[in-house]
Formats: C-alpha cells, structure tokens, sequence
C-alpha cells in the first residue's frame, strides 16, 4: 500500500504527481530496534529475579529503560518523491525540497550523517547508507539535486553528492555481480 505524502508546504501538488520511494529497510530496521529493546529487557528482568530482588518498581523501572533502549535504536522512514526528500522520526518529520537545495554536507566520524538543505529553510540529515540501499531514494535525490545545479542554487555539496554517486554505482554493480554469480 502506497500512502501519498501530504505536506501544508506548497509543493503539495508536486509530491502527488509523481512517483515516491521509500526506505524499504525500515521495517527490518524496526524489528531490530524491537528485538533489542525485548532481549535487553529480558536480561535485565531473568538477572534481578535470579538475584531475588525482582519488584513491580523495579520492573516498571527495568521496562522503562528497555522503552528508551528502542528509542534510541528507532530509525527515521526515509520518502522521496520528485522534488522532495522527508525523514519521519518519532516526534517530527522533517522535509526538504530537493530541487532547491542549497547545500549538502557529508559528515564523517562515527556516525556518518547527509545534511541536506533546501532554501526554504528546510534540513534534512540522514545516514548516507539509507541511500546506498535504496537506488530509488538516491535517484529521486539526485534529480533534484540536478534541477538545484541548473538553477544555481546548489552553493556547495557537489563533492558530497560525488561521493554518494560513486558509492551508490559501486554498490549498485556489487549487486549485479552477486546476483548473477559473478562475484568473487
């Protein structure tokens, strides 16, 4: 099931023309932050009832640790559609139009992060490899980011924008490979 992407901005009627992807990892990416929040959860309750000292308090207290656990490990969906670029977390979605972005910033270190930015005074920062799975997401992307070169409106992130390319094609061919058994 498909659900159109409804935005108060004024490129409503653009993100309903067209197609949209989505993050199609999500869900597994949802199971695994649940699978870790029930397992610490678990181990936190089978740990204070070996030791006797398992309490309704304690409990509520051991499951309210598990709830942050999940929260932290909760990733955002990632959408697309021609023009646009969202990112729904917890408590807020955040939109970029990506045929008027300004920049684009590759953050490295631990955690690598995309920050994307549009001149409507939307950001967007995401983790690169929702991009490198999703060759939809990152080909809805990349057309924006083309129409925002065209217009000069792209100041900097043309290396950045390299970078996921050549990352994207790189993974992209290993794909291919695999799948027809070429790989080594």
């Amino acid at each position: 099931m498909r659900r159109r992407f409804t935005a108060r901005h004024s490129w409503r009627s653009t993100a309903r023309s067209g197609t949209e992807a989505h993050s199609h990892q999500w869900a597994g990416d949802l199971r695994y932050a649940g699978c870790w929040a029930v397992g610490f959860l678990t181990l936190l309750l089978v740990v204070d009832a070996a030791y006797g000292t398992l309490s309704t308090l304690r409990s509520g207290f051991w499951a309210a640790l598990a709830l942050t656990l999940f929260l932290i490990l909760l990733p955002p969906r990632v959408t697309a559609g021609p023009g646009w670029l969202a990112t729904r977390g917890l408590f807020r979605t955040r939109r970029v139009r990506t045929d008027r972005l300004i920049s684009v910033v590759w953050s490295d270190g631990v955690a690598q992060r995309l920050v994307l930015k549009d001149s409507e005074g939307g950001l967007v920062p995401l983790d690169p490899r929702v991009l490198v799975d999703n060759p939809c997401l990152w080909h809805l992307l990349d057309a924006g980011a083309r129409v925002s070169r065209e217009r000069g409106t792209l100041e900097c992130g043309t290396v950045a924008l390299r970078r996921l390319s050549s990352k994207v094609d790189g993974e992209t061919a290993r794909a291919v490979f695999r799948a027809s058994g070429m790989d080594a």
